[in-house]
Parts: structure tokens; sequence; C-alpha cells
């Protein structure tokens, strides 16, 4: 099926969040729309789903003029569409969140659970996909969770798929996973539209790259393209792919975990005896897959989980037991995994979100009531100092795009004098031009003498960043090592290997092998 957008607008007020969009998707095609967050790519996906009406310019269906009232007219059409949060029913199977609102029924007008079973199978055997139609959502990890989202689609015989930001909460083998799926989809003769910020798989799995720049189409690229340029493209100027950094000056001021293991509510040991330290001045990286107790490993240094024993100490101070209140009043800055669940309060103002642990000192408050010139005064600093891009410092945080969340959450954090600086996944779903942001401002605090804890996925982030990695596995650190190591000696270890297990099976890899290093340059 072929799909044309052309000269697509659309107008929220008086903002222009897409002006006068051309794009073309042929069968079988995997089209990549490149650029940052807050570009206008999901907005332009929303409006070809249905879910917005367009102010301008129209969309054909092989040739053919079409409207969609809403969802149900795409899908009609065989467009589906992915989002990145998923829209799933967690205490569903995937049988039944496959067929919601599209059942299939049996004599009588029963539901027929049976013939959903069978699609699903189908489906997923048809691509490997490995999905239980008879699992409940809510056990499944995120990227099996994806893959219902497909079938669910392709369930209703979806010829152009739309996936947008498919690889925000994903680990690097899901990614890997999803990328095979894709390029069998496509040699299925289906068309995908893939909405991305990530430089290193648009070159990996794109056909075609089409990159939006504030609202407008900037220019268009196949893979082979350099990725500088596409970076270039997408934030309209030159950006720098590699962090720099000085070597690390260690300082006065130690934060030290011992022994520390934490129960889950269902009696599940998920951090075992861990134990690991980092100095004023230096960066600490906790890598790993997700899902081996790196989360709870943050939770339990901010005070959040209850069940645990061991010792959590800063600059001598035990923190272990203390409330979150408390531990970020001793020196702690937190930036959690999720910014818009755990980092910001979306209905408040930006500059609101910005003093939140800071509502009740003197220098903000007086009493019950903020100070409403300081906050406003602390707001423009800020704003004007990491990049925030926002009507203005009275709109809800929630409004932003992912990238000025994140900063609104590192500028509250870094704004006050600290004595641990701890991040969990810096920089995930967050644009290239805010990732060279926000890299450079965890150097700057790591100069400065602060101990910096970042916790993180994303191996080329790791590799960048870190003076030493502690590498996770099933709740263990399995091996903490230089941030200089070799990459697929870090990537053995996230799979369990010890460091000599690590370091051994590289030294007699063969020589033909292609190393992991390789296959790509570049932190993006």
């Amino acid at each position: 099926m072929k799909l044309e957008l052309k000269g697509i607008t659309k107008r929220f007020g008086s903002l222009v969040a897409n002006d006068h969009i051309d794009v073309t998707v042929e069968p079988g095609e995997i089209h990549c729309l490149l650029g940052e967050n807050g570009a206008g790519k999901s907005t332009l996906m929303n409006v070809l789903y249905g879910l917005y009406q367009p102010d301008g310019g129209q969309i054909l269906v092989d040739g053919k003029p079409v409207s969609f009232g809403g969802p149900g007219d795409a899908m009609a059409a065989g467009i589906g569409m992915v989002h990145q949060h998923f829209m799933l029913i967690p205490v569903f199977t995937v049988a039944e969140n496959v067929i919601l609102g599209n059942e299939p029924v049996r004599g009588g007008g029963f539901l027929d659970l049976a013939a959903a079973r069978k699609k699903v199978r189908e489906i997923s055997d048809r691509y490997n996909f490995n999905v239980d139609p008879d699992a409940l959502i809510e056990d499944l990890p995120v990227g099996v969770q994806q893959r219902v989202e497909i079938i669910k689609a392709l369930v209703r015989d979806a010829r152009v798929l739309i996936l947008d930001e498919p690889t925000a909460v994903l680990t690097p083998q899901e990614t890997d996973e999803l990328i095979d799926i894709m390029r069998q989809l496509a040699d299925s003769g289906t068309s995908i539209v893939f909405i991305t910020h990530k430089l290193r798989e648009v070159r990996a799995i794109a056909h075609t790259i089409t990159v939006i720049r504030l609202g407008a189409v900037v220019g268009q690229a196949d893979a082979d393209e350099d990725e500088a340029a596409l970076a270039a493209m997408m934030v309209g100027r030159s950006v720098s792919l590699r962090v720099s950094k000085n070597a690390p000056e260690v300082r006065p001021g130690e934060f030290t975990v011992k022994g520390l293991t934490i129960v889950d509510d269902s009696g599940t040991v998920v951090v075992d005896d861990l134990s690991m330290s980092v100095r004023g001045g230096e960066i600490l990286a906790v890598a790993g897959v997700q899902g081996n107790g790196q989360t709870e490993l943050s939770e339990a240094i901010l005070g959040l989980r209850s069940h645990h024993r061991g010792s959590i100490v800063l600059d001598g101070k035990e923190l272990l037991g203390l409330s979150p209140a408390k531990v970020l009043a001793s020196g702690v800055g937190f930036v959690p995994e999720d910014r818009s669940e755990d980092g910001l309060v979306g209905q408040m103002s930006i500059a609101d979100n910005l003093v939140l642990d800071r509502i009740r000192t003197p220098e903000f408050a007086s009493g019950i009531a903020l100070k409403g010139k300081k906050v406003a005064a602390n707001a423009g600093e800020r704003i004007k100092e990491f990049d925030i891009r926002a009507p203005g410092p009275n709109a809800s945080a929630g409004q932003l795009s992912g990238g000025n969340q994140q900063k609104v959450v590192m500028a509250r954090e870094l704004s006050r004098s600290l004595k641990l600086f701890l991040a969990s996944q810096p920089t995930r779903g967050v644009d290239v031009g805010s990732i060279e942001f926000l890299h450079k401002r965890l150097i700057a605090e790591r100069d400065r003498g602060t101990p910096v804890v970042i916790v993180s996925t994303e191996l080329d982030e790791v590799l960048a960043l870190a003076d030493r990695i502690a590498v996770m596995y099933r709740g263990k650190i399995v091996g903490i090592v230089n941030g200089d190591v070799d990459r697929d000696v870090l990537g053995l270890m996230m799979a369990g290997a010890s460091v000599e297990q690590a370091e051994e099976s590289v030294r007699n890899r063969p020589a033909t092998s292609t190393s992991a290093d390789e296959i790509g340059g570049g932190v993006l």
C-alpha cells in the first residue's frame, strides 16, 4: 500500500505543529521520521491515524484521497499504530487485549476467545514473536508488550504500521529484536513509519529518512547518510556526538553502599549483598540490562524501599532507613528513571516544578505561602541556564517535550549544592541535542567534585561518561571495571560473566569475528 501525506498542516492556537509536510511511504518500505522531541513527528502521525484533524493538506492511500474521523477509519483503511505508551489493559490476557473493540463472536452472540487465541498464535508463529495468547499483560516484559501492540495492528490487517518512538522503553537486546521484527514485516510487504530521534537505529533499519525540525520537513536522506549530518539537520546546528572530558580529579567526599540486600513485596531478593563506592570528582555508572535490580537500588538510595538490610553512607552519614525528604536534605540530587511519573507534577507549572523539593525552605516559602517573585526569578534563571524550551515559566510541565521535561528535572536537582548526584536513565527518550547538553551537565557536576552515579541501560552512554563501571546482573555486581573497558567485555559482563571470564572470552575470540566497536561508533 502506498501512503502519501501532502501539505499536512496542524495548528494548536498560534503554534504550528505541522507546517505543510510532505511524506511518501512506498509499499514494504521502512520510512523513518527523524527529529528532536517536540519537532512535530507524533502530531503528524496522530493526524494520519485520525486522532487529530488536519487544518490543511490531504492524505492519499494508493493514490486516492481519504479522510479519517478517528482511529477506526484509519484502521479500516489498513493503517495501524503502536503508541510510545502502550494502550493495553494489564489485567487482561494477550488475546483479550488483541480483540478489544473488535471482538469475534460465535453462535448465540458469545465471545469467541478460541478464535482470538488462534489469531494471536498465527501471527506470533509467522514472525517468531513468541507471545503466549493466554499470558496476562501485567506479567510480560515491556518488549513483549510491544509485540502484543504490533499483533493488535496486524490482526486488523494493517498494511502500514506506525511505530512511535518504539525503542524508548526497550533494553538494547529488545531493540535488536524489534529491528529484526521490522525487517520481517517489511519483507512481507508491510510499510513501516518509524518515529525516532536515535541516529544509530535509523542507520540500522531505515530505507528512507525524512528529517523534521520545528514542524517542517528540512531534508531527506538514506541510511548511508553521515550521523553528524543527520544530527545537524535535526537540531539546525552542528552537534558533537562524542563526550569530551578530562581525567577525573578525585576529591574529598565518598558515597558507599555495603552489603545491601533488598527484598520485594513478593519476597524475592532483587538486590543481593551489593557493595560499591564512588568518590568525589568521578562518575560511577551502574550498567546492566533493565530488570536486574538497578531500579530497586536507586529507590533504596533515595529511601523509597523499606524491606532491606545493609548500609548506605554519604560522607559518614547513614542514609538507609531515612525518608526521601531527609535523603534529599542530606545533599542528594536525584533524577528518576520515569520523569513523568516520579520526577514532575505535570499539571503544575514549570516554575513550581523547579522548586518542588524546596517549597518549605525560607528561600522560596514564608510559612505555607510560596514567595511568588522568588519562584519566578528562579524559574527564569533555570530556563535560561538549561535551555528549557517552553512558552514560559507558568506553562504546565506536562505540556513540554520529553527532552525539556528532563531538563526541568535536571535543573531542579542541580540548582543546589550537592554531596551526591544520582541520575537513573538520564537521557531515556531524549533527543540528540538534549543528550549533548545533559551529558555536559553531568560532566560539569563531576568536575565540581560531586560524586556522580548514573544508572543506564544505554551501553554507549555508559562508555562515554563513566570513569568506572559497576555491572549488575540478577541483583549482584558481577564486576567493577574502568571506563575504558573493551566494549565486548562489558557486553559479556552484562550477560552475567565475571571480569575474568569476559576478558578471556574476548582474548580467545576468532580474529575474523566482528566486535561491537566495529558495528557502530558514537554515543547516540
